[in-house]
């Protein structure tokens, strides 16, 4: 089976990566690449039957990682990591910027000295980022600590304001992953007291403090990490829409949740209600114009205007 494109790119770095790491211990590569121990090992596996043309024994890649630790017999001449072109040099560069500005998502010292290597490395003549010395997560302890317990794989105690409820709530959360959406970083994680998984904006974090469990979120709340965008978040707003028969198969490809049961409906020709989670009016109202009023608002009556003033100026323009 060919390798899929992502891992494909992972394979062409691994062995430079571990050529100026000999000796590192497995797990610590695997945090560092950001891929589970046993993914690594299959990589590796992998990488250990790739070679130079003839892969004759002799001129196979060979990494020794029976024990734990990873070390570089022969690389192939897979010495240094593929040099970047001038158009993914500017892709990572656009990349990073847009991380530099969403609260939290990034160690924003590393993003900087990063962007700084790109730029060195295609000999950039201008600089991409121009912050205040000494701008650092070292202002936010409580954005550093929530990465540190996502790269770590630790428990964390947090202190959170939710805005739908207007409360301030203690939690212990096992955290899964990051998330960036509608311009803020979402903390991604099991939540024991709602027993689900849910996403935590980072700048209503009021406290986080990393503990020494690990995290243990369960294996099916790591499978689904987009179904908690959009129907676990506790801070999105929901709308009831209204389905026309024609259009039910945006249940098939939107995680729209159907207020009625469609196998026992009376009538299958009527309209299906059903709640659809949002990440901000802009979004909800381009999706509901792509379907030309065969999927409506019923609940909230400032989104219907808006879709009706969109429409009409739309079609103001033909005319």
């Amino acid at each position: 089976m060919t390798p899929r494109p992502d891992r494909l790119s992972r394979l062409l770095a691994l062995v430079p990566y571990f050529a100026t790491r000999d000796g590192i211990a497995l797990d610590q590569a695997a945090r560092d690449l950001g891929i589970s121990q046993t993914q690594l090992t299959k990589d590796l596996e992998l990488l250990f039957v790739c070679g130079l043309p003839g892969y004759f024994p002799h001129q196979l890649i060979d990494l020794q990682f029976e024990h734990g630790f990873v070390d570089v017999i022969f690389t192939a001449g897979m010495d240094r990591p593929l040099r970047l072109t001038s158009a993914e040099a500017s892709t990572m560069l656009v990349a990073l910027q847009a991380l530099l500005d969403l609260p939290g998502a990034v160690d924003q010292e590393a993003a900087r000295r990063a962007i700084a290597k790109i730029e060195a490395a295609v000999g950039s003549s201008d600089t991409a980022v121009r912050m205040p010395a000494g701008s650092t997560d070292s202002d936010n302890p409580t954005f550093a600590s929530i990465r540190e317990a996502v790269t770590a794989r630790r428990a964390l105690r947090i202190r959170y304001y939710s805005a739908t409820r207007d409360s301030v709530s203690d939690r212990i959360v096992d955290p899964i992953g990051l998330q960036t959406m509608d311009n803020h970083t979402y903390l991604e994680a099991w939540c024991r007291m709602s027993e689900g998984v849910r996403l935590f904006r980072f700048d209503r974090v009021d406290e986080a403090e990393k503990l020494d469990e690990p995290a243990s979120p369960p294996e099916e709340a790591k499978a689904h990490p987009q179904r908690a965008v959009l129907s676990e978040n506790p801070d999105l707003p929901s709308v009831q829409i209204e389905i026309d028969p024609g259009e039910l198969w945006v249940l098939d490809y939107y995680l729209i949740e159907p207020l009625e049961s469609l196998e026992t409906r009376v009538d299958p020709q009527a309209p299906v209600r059903a709640r659809l989670v949002y990440g901000s009016p802009e979004w909800l109202t381009r999706f509901l114009l792509g379907f030309g009023g065969r999927v409506r608002v019923i609940s909230d009556s400032a989104i219907a205007d808006s879709v009706i003033s969109s429409a009409a100026a739309a079609r103001a323009r033909y005319t």
